[in-house]
């Protein structure tokens, strides 16, 4: 399935993290993609699919920002126990994407939407009706 802009692939890759469909997950992701938040960077679907399996994470995206191949969302995000189910965190984050064609090159989670917009090169003017 083709994705006709940036935006709409991020929404679907998103949809795949927060249902734990790894297999969609890596689909939508390059085999080289970079994943990266506060305890560092890596490379590589075995990345993904550790981070995913670890995370308990679920975010609900506020707003986006685009402009090319990035896409910057701010999000509302919910840690859970994963192995009981119950809330162990809760916060606003922002998520900063590259897409190259049809895959996501790139994952990085901010603390703060600014920082993000910033690091992506996005302004507010960026922003795009969800």
């Amino acid at each position: 399935m083709g994705y006709e802009n940036p935006f709409a692939l991020v929404k679907a890759w998103q949809e795949a993290a927060n249902s734990q469909n790894i297999d969609r997950l890596a689909e939508l992701s390059a085999p080289t993609i970079e994943v990266a938040g506060p305890r560092g960077s890596g490379h590589g679907h075995q990345l993904l699919r550790d981070w995913l399996g670890r995370a308990g994470l679920h975010l609900t995206t506020l707003r986006a920002f685009v402009r090319d191949n990035v896409v910057v969302v701010a999000q509302h995000g919910v840690w859970r126990s994963v192995e009981t189910g119950e809330v162990t965190g809760e916060r606003d984050v922002a998520s900063r994407f590259r897409v190259n064609g049809q895959r996501i090159i790139q994952f990085a989670r901010y603390d703060n939407l600014d920082v993000a917009l910033d690091e992506a090169g996005l302004h507010y003017w960026d922003e795009i009706p969800i």
